[in-house]
């Protein structure tokens, strides 16, 4: 039988080879997901095929990003699909984030390549995360991210309206801001990485609100539906000194929008066994709930165990989503 994680309504089977890759192509650590209006899975990785989008079953359909995404500057970060089916992808390497179609067609690019502004300047873009629209799609929101403290608001033509946030702890302010979303009601979900916590915006970047117990949150997206709920991926422990503890992490929590913990799911300690992750770094949810979760289990590695990296790792899992039928 097939491992479950969660309980109750939040049961959830592991999938293990959900993802169907043929031999000949290599996929890199899985940095982001994101889910077409079809149900089509787009895994922006950090391999010699950036992007490789899979249809619901798991079955690999084409590839692409090839020539555009070029390593060394490459560092395939954030992807958003938009409800207009185009995608926007965040390469924190190039300091750049991408308007493409769903074939790999660039609208548009904003920032410079390989150019990044001056360290903790406030200015686009240095080491830039992810995107999120606005709830009219008239509006881009970016977390940058790793040099920067700061979110961007852009109008989605490409002007620049508005920065905000510094660093430090208090209320506005990141450590890694390293996650965006933003909800139908127009308010802005940050993860506030290494500060864990997700802090909460209204449009124009005035502080609301914060959720706190989490564990250095990487990733985060709205289900669909009528019930919003946010999915955050958490990373684990850092270290020698906490590898083995339990009820930290790496693990995969279901929250309402008021910030109420439903569901954490992912054993521990972390590792490659069904149903523990290491640094689940990109997270998406498909029409029918199911989970979808980018791995950076390469570079990650080291956290979990002394032995050296394994040579098949997953870097995509999916939960798929048991319905109460299902349950009984």
């Amino acid at each position: 039988m097939a491992e479950r994680l969660g309980d109750g309504e939040w049961t959830f089977e592991v999938e293990e080879n959900w993802a169907k890759v043929p031999d000949e192509i290599a996929l890199g650590d899985c940095a982001a997901v994101g889910v077409d209006s079809k149900d089509n899975v787009y895994a922006f990785n950090r391999g010699e095929h950036p992007i490789a989008v899979f249809d619901n079953d798991g079955n690999l359909l084409r590839t692409w990003g090839e020539g555009l995404f070029t390593r060394p500057h490459c560092e395939p970060h954030g992807v958003h699909v938009a409800p207009d089916d185009t995608i926007w992808l965040t390469d924190d390497g190039d300091h750049t984030v991408r308007h493409c179609t769903l074939d790999g067609r660039v609208l548009m690019t904003l920032g410079i390549p390989g150019k990044p502004s001056p360290f903790m300047s406030g200015q686009p873009f240095h080491h830039c995360t992810h995107t999120a629209l606005s709830p009219s799609g008239d509006h881009l929101y970016i977390s940058d991210g790793y040099s920067n403290a700061r979110i961007h608001k852009y109008t989605v033509d490409g002007k620049l309206l508005r920065s905000w946030g510094e660093p430090g702890t208090d209320p506005g302010q990141f450590n890694i801001p390293h996650n965006i979303c933003c909800d139908p009601e127009g308010w802005i979900y940050v993860a506030d990485r290494e500060n864990h916590r997700v802090q909460v915006f209204d449009a124009n970047g005035k502080w609301e609100t914060q959720w706190n117990y989490l564990h250095r949150p990487n990733s985060m997206c709205l289900g669909r539906g009528h019930s919003l709920l946010c999915y955050i991926g958490e990373s684990g422990p850092q270290g020698e000194s906490n590898r083995d503890w339990p009820n930290i992490g790496p693990r995969v929590s279901i929250h309402t929008l008021k910030g109420e913990v439903l569901a954490r799911l992912g054993k521990t300690p972390g590792g490659i066994l069904p149903g523990q992750f290491t640094t689940p770094h990109g997270v998406t949810v498909d029409s029918q709930g199911n989970i979808y979760v980018g791995e950076l289990s390469g570079k990650s590695w080291s956290r979990f165990s002394k032995d050296p990296v394994p040579a098949k790792r997953r870097v995509i899992h999916r939960l798929r989503k048991i319905t109460a039928e299902q349950r009984r």
